[in-house]
């Protein structure tokens, strides 16, 4: 990706092309004290698409989104963000190129929303770009519905309300590579959709989002690509409509379902086969 300029040693991407790897984990090994986590990893994230990370909870899912994001080390393999390991990224040339949305969210002081969704803006500070602060932190709160309590302190917000401002955040922060974890779970069935739709559009518009989700049929609507984990490695990875499959799934998750198409846009919808016993 070539670079549009230097200042203040941080190099700026210029907008990636369509298809481009974005993040990319290559034999990805993770332990979190004496235990593996992530054992063999493969993945890549390219522009223009988004890709679902799926599967029960403690399959790895969190800590695969902190090592793409360089916020976790890597026992052993190598993690890549748009082109170079993470490891030869400046935190400041880092911030340029990925964002992240953690589960949670908490200040330690009562900032105002639009405050906080501003703070995203943070690493274009000192460059050209720096005069869209305004604009992109109004677009930021327009698309994910906050721009009402723009003036209310981040602290009385309700959970659901504070996961939009965060989400804002990373939609003001501008970069190419978007990682979301579980940006849906506080969240109420409009603004679940609200959410996805938002991560097509950036899709779109030619960015790459990674999106941890546990509801498959979000996954399966909205995700260009879905990554199952299972036990710390990928146990299928390609669209909903391939990999989502009665067998896998089941197996994955250790409860019988059923996918179906849906009835209008043939889309997997998987069904928890109720009434037996969990294999």
């Amino acid at each position: 990706m070539s670079l549009l300029f230097r200042r203040r040693g941080r190099s700026v991407p210029a907008r990636p092309a369509p298809g481009a790897p974005l993040a990319e984990a290559s034999d990805l090994h993770v332990r979190l004290g004496q235990r593996e986590v992530l054992a063999g990893i493969e993945l890549t994230a390219r522009a223009g698409e988004v890709l679902a990370l799926v599967g029960p909870n403690g399959a790895g899912k969190s800590t695969l989104l902190g090592a793409l994001a360089a916020d976790l080390p890597a026992a052993s393999g190598v993690v890549r963000i748009d082109g170079r390991p993470v490891g030869d990224w400046s935190a400041p040339e880092l911030a340029l190129r990925r964002s992240v949305l953690p589960q949670s969210a908490a200040l330690a002081f009562a900032f105002p929303v639009e405050d906080v969704v501003r703070m995203g803006r943070a690493p274009w500070a000192g460059t050209p770009y720096a005069e869209s602060d305004g604009a992109a932190v109004a677009a930021a709160m327009a698309a994910t519905e906050v721009t009402g309590f723009a003036e209310r302190p981040f602290s009385a917000l309700s959970g659901g309300e504070r996961a939009r401002v965060a989400l804002a955040r990373v939609l003001a922060q501008g970069a190419p590579l978007l990682l979301l974890d579980e940006p849906t779970a506080a969240l109420d069935l409009r603004h679940q959709e609200l959410v996805l739709r938002i991560c097509r559009e950036r899709a779109a518009a030619g960015d790459a989002v990674v999106v941890v989700l546990h509801d498959l049929g979000l996954a399966a609507a909205y995700a260009d690509r879905a990554a199952v984990l299972h036990d710390g490695r990928i146990a299928a990875d390609g669209p909903p409509a391939e990999v989502f499959e009665d067998g896998l799934l089941s197996r994955v998750y250790r409860q019988p379902v059923e996918v179906l198409p849906h009835p209008r846009t043939g889309a997997p919808l998987v069904v928890p086969v109720r009434g037996l016993t969990s294999a």
